[in-house]
């Protein structure tokens, strides 16, 4: 194997979180978000190239990531039949994972209820990113990141609410 290739595999590896968390806010089913992963995979190989180590890795695979997403996500809406096949059944884990799990699942449902800027947002904000990292990545100014932050947090809870779980 050629060493870009060793290079690339190796950072994927090392930042394969990145791929799971963007998916999964992104899109439910769990069909879905595989292959969102996998075309946000072909992005990062054929941009690679580009990548000139200025800044992190991990913060230029969010960048394209973001980006693969937002553009996965609007065509994937266009499609009729986007309703999960799963819809309805309740699938359970665990008795010890079970309160977090339900809370994650609330969590995730009611991200789906936002758009995609409220979406980023709330993803480099889970991912811990400050306030300036966040409005570099999004190109929007430091002021609106929080502004956006601030209701976008909002957003959720008042969606975690209507879906009738209590915190």
């Amino acid at each position: 194997m050629e060493n870009k290739e060793k290079d690339f595999l190796g950072l994927l590896q090392k930042h394969k979180g990145i791929l799971h968390k963007i998916s999964r806010i992104y899109l439910d089913a769990p069909e879905d978000r595989e292959d969102l992963i996998q075309e946000i995979i072909l992005q990062l190989w054929k941009s690679f190239g580009s990548f000139n180590e200025q800044s992190q890795f991990s913060t230029w695979m969010y960048r394209v990531a973001i980006n693969t997403a937002i553009l996965f996500y609007k065509k994937e809406n266009k499609r009729i039949d986007n309703q999960p096949i799963n819809d309805g059944i309740d699938i359970k884990n665990e008795e010890n994972d079970n309160t977090q799990n339900t809370q994650l699942e609330h969590f995730y449902k009611a991200v789906q209820n936002l758009n995609q800027i409220e979406k980023a947002v709330i993803f480099y904000f889970m991912e811990g990113k400050s306030h300036k990292e966040i409005s570099e990545n999004l190109g929007i100014s430091e002021v609106n990141t929080r502004v956006k932050l601030k209701r976008t947090k909002e957003k959720l809870q008042e969606i975690i609410k209507k879906q009738g779980y209590e915190f």
